[in-house]
């Protein structure tokens, strides 16, 4: 264990309602009696004997004071963890204080006073609980993915990391690979001894059984990276095909300009948005088509670069012009693609609904009629 005691403010940024302060290390439960009126000063005063350290994991109401000043910071609730039931393995600290930004300031000022105390480093807490096998690294990682999750299927994979799953795979395979590895030195160093047959031959089985279970796992198309950083689409299409306006509809607001002028669009325009629990960036791109001004044709360059990188790209189409496809735009629509015919209120697209093999949907910003169905799609 190391030989510092850190500290520091572990609850969201303040003001707020509750703010929590986390100490760690063996000088925690000394900082707490000093803060909560039992230091040596005062101990020394009353010519009493040092006060037993508190119940365990029992959450008691206390004045914070500041020995120093000899005055009360706040109150609040504190809590203590003994080593090595505790978050980081060691001996923890936790004060439950109001959330003003003064309460924290001072009560991270008298914390600095304390002997044997150091404000913690960045993530320190969770390496202290790695160092002291209270996590290993798929767990830290998933509870750093749980800290900064912002949709519901994030939330459950990282949950799922953090409570053991992806290392209990990993630890299944290690353990494979220990045992076979035990065998073929057996077979190697006792080849003399009266060993059953065929072992090099029964390693090379598992061995193959787990590269293949290994490479089915690395083969999942990057779905729990795309679940982490968010699915990237990119819509795509002609000028003046209601891109920018499927945009603010996902987007529930006015994320991009919409307006009658081809062209209006000239940069790609990125939003972050949840759909459906999932997170995705999405982004709005300039009209594909050949010709323009040198600004436009830098755009139409930008919006070919965001589709060829996007994970799905989403082609938006004139309704008023179906079933006429502009050729930059079909070219561009492929197995990754989903196909959007607009101002279905304007004209009725017939069918088959299809483009290069990619089945259509026929929607209409304006009026949100097939909209649902094609966001079901996405």
């Amino acid at each position: 264990m190391s030989a510092d005691t850190i500290y520091a403010l572990s609850s969201g940024s303040v003001p707020a309602g509750l703010a929590v302060i986390r100490l760690s290390g063996r000088h925690s439960l000394a900082a707490l009696q000093r803060l909560t009126g039992a230091g040596e000063q005062r101990r020394r005063a009353a010519k009493g004997p040092p006060r037993q350290a508190p119940p365990p994991r029992l959450a008691k109401r206390v004045a914070i004071t500041d020995v120093d000043r000899g005055e009360v910071v706040d109150e609040g609730l504190a809590l203590w963890f003994p080593a090595p039931a505790s978050f980081t393995g060691e001996d923890v600290v936790e004060l439950h204080l109001h959330g003003g930004r003064a309460v924290i300031s001072a009560v991270l000022e008298a914390l600095a006073r304390c002997p044997g105390l150091r404000m913690a480093e960045p993530g320190e807490f969770t390496r202290r609980a790695f160092e002291n096998g209270k996590l290993d690294l798929t767990a830290a990682e998933g509870l750093a993915d749980l800290i900064s999750a912002e949709t519901e299927a994030q939330r459950r994979q990282a949950l799922r990391q953090m409570r053991g799953d992806l290392g209990r795979i990993y630890e299944n395979w290690r353990q494979r690979l220990l045992k076979a590895l035990a065998h073929l030195e057996a077979s190697i160093d006792f080849s003399d001894d009266d060993l059953p047959e065929g072992i090099a031959d029964q390693v090379c089985l598992e061995v193959a059984e787990l590269y293949a279970e290994i490479a089915a796992h690395l083969r999942d198309q990057r779905r729990g990276e795309r679940l982490r950083d968010g699915v990237h689409l990119a819509i795509i299409g002609p000028p003046n095909a209601g891109k920018s306006s499927l945009l603010n509809w996902l987007a529930r607001r006015d994320a991009a300009i919409v307006s009658a002028t081809a062209g209006t669009t000239r940069d790609v325009i990125e939003t972050h948005l949840d759909l459906g629990g999932y997170p995705a960036v999405v982004s709005d791109t300039a009209g594909l088509r050949e010709g323009g001004d040198e600004i436009e044709a830098e755009g139409v360059r930008r919006a070919r670069g965001r589709a060829g990188d996007a994970d799905l790209k989403l082609a938006v189409l004139d309704g008023e012009t179906w079933p006429r496809v502009d050729p930059c735009t079909a070219e561009l629509i492929d197995e990754n693609s989903l196909v959007a015919i607009n101002k279905s209120d304007l004209t009725e697209p017939p069918p088959p609904l299809s483009v290069n093999g990619r089945p259509g949907f026929a929607i209409s910003v304006h009026t949100g009629a097939g909209l649902n169905a094609f966001l079901a799609a996405i």
